[in-house]
């Protein structure tokens, strides 16, 4: 089923108010700054640099697309992200279902006739339910953190770019040209990311036959691909489909990063909005 969607308003400003520094008292995204959390991060993203390659990505998408670890509805999931904490993230060390909330909520506020938007919010890193113990606990740097391409040259705007010349498809000469084994304008579709929460709750939403119009889904599988939303590389290999996609993904770009904060949701009061929206776009129980 595909639902048409308006294009967003550009130019019109939203309610929702930037704030100049995140929970810490730091720049958003400050991968330099000095700080005990820094260092964490910037180890995380070593590791991640150096692991990811393009048949790594091949196997993992092979075994976790099965979706055979459970059976569980939605809002479960949320609940489960109540014990993870994203230790790629420089500006917020809350747990995630906090994160979730909070920027569906800042959508909300500002896109009241969205829906789809709102719920998009919500569930978009639902995927990192991957480190939980009962989905076998996977390691930090196999799904959180920025994503990017495989397959193709790594490019400079990838948040610490020097830890990929430790990484085989670097020096491969099949792997670390522009295209690489894409071909321009062959549509992201086509392209492989870097494993994560991303694709991950994807092929989730995907393979459960979600209702969510296709920008729901380009947000929930690109989200964390700030070398495109951020710096503008790789869009020689964008088809007119994710042109017109990437515009709703760089307005929720901003609620994603800048919502974060030490501020805290009362869950119990938004939930029966938010299950109404589950209901709405998802079976009552997915594969997982």
């Amino acid at each position: 089923m595909t639902i048409l969607i308006d294009q967003p308003e550009f130019g019109v400003e939203a309610g929702f108010m930037v704030p100049q520094s995140n929970a810490f008292g730091h720049t958003f995204r400050d991968y330099h700054v000095e700080s005990e959390r820094q260092q964490v991060v910037e180890n995380f993203y070593r590791t991640n640099h150096i692991i990811q390659t393009y048949d790594f990505v091949k196997r993992m998408r092979k075994e976790y697309g099965k979706l055979d670890k459970v059976e569980m509805s939605i809002w479960e999931c949320c609940e489960l992200l109540n014990d993870v904490v994203d230790e790629s993230d420089p500006d917020l060390d809350e747990p995630q279902i906090e994160h979730l909330l909070q920027t569906a909520e800042a959508i909300r506020k500002d896109y009241p006739g969205e829906d789809w938007l709102h719920l998009t919010g919500l569930i978009h890193d639902l995927g990192k339910v991957l480190l939980h113990p009962s989905f076998g606990g996977l390691p930090q740097w196999a799904d959180v953190g920025d994503t990017y391409p495989v397959g193709c040259a790594f490019d400079e705007s990838i948040v610490h770019h020097k830890y990929f010349e430790e990484n085989p498809d670097y020096h491969n000469s099949a792997y670390n040209t522009k295209y690489g084994v894409y071909s321009e304008g062959c549509g992201l579709n086509n392209v492989l990311m870097s494993w994560g929460h991303d694709d991950y709750m994807y092929l989730v939403a995907k393979e459960n036959n979600t209702t969510l119009p296709s920008a729901a889904l380009f947000i929930i599988r690109y989200h964390s691909f700030y070398a495109l939303h951020r710096s503008g590389s790789y869009k020689q290999l964008m088809n007119e489909e994710d042109v017109e996609n990437l515009k709703w993904l760089e307005i929720f770009n901003k609620y994603d990063l800048y919502s974060k904060s030490k501020d805290r949701i009362d869950v119990e009061k938004v939930k029966p909005y938010y299950v109404s929206l589950i209901e709405k776009y998802f079976p009552a129980k997915l594969r997982w």
